[in-house]
């Protein structure tokens, strides 16, 4: 059994939800990321993508200068263990829909997983995993 902490991504962008849609849009292009999640202390209490931000921010023409982002971040966050099986993991993608899943351990965010790591250790030769394991071109 492969577990999520033998993969997780442990490099993590994390912000206070009062903080602005700028400043995370900012925060992403300078790490070469897509998503921050959003905690309160140690807790998480959200996760936003660089998608949220175009389609459910300035899509609705929110100001990204003031609308903070616990206005616009994905609430009910499923998390997962680092001891939990990866075939587990993409099974709670699947099921809810969702590309990244934060772990946790003791209500703490200790790692990230996603989609592509996913697709990296389960499915090396596919395009995916292909795309995922480059270096980001912009």
């Amino acid at each position: 059994m492969t577990t999520v902490g033998e993969f997780m991504t442990t490099r993590l962008v994390t912000m206070d939800g009062n903080d602005t849609l700028v400043a995370a849009a900012r925060e992403m292009r300078d790490s070469a990321i897509g998503d921050v999640v959003v905690t309160d202390g140690d807790n998480v209490v959200g996760i936003i993508t660089d998608r949220d931000i175009t389609v459910r921010g300035v899509a609705e023409n929110l100001d990204p200068d003031t609308t903070r982002l616990n206005q616009l971040t994905t609430k009910d966050v499923i998390t997962v263990s680092q001891y939990d099986d990866a075939v587990s993991a993409a099974d709670l993608m699947r099921t809810y829909a969702v590309r990244r899943l934060p772990v946790v351990e003791d209500g703490r965010l200790i790692g990230l997983v996603s989609m592509g790591d996913l697709a990296v250790e389960r499915e090396p030769q596919s395009v995916l995993a292909d795309i995922s394991a480059d270096d980001p071109n912009n």
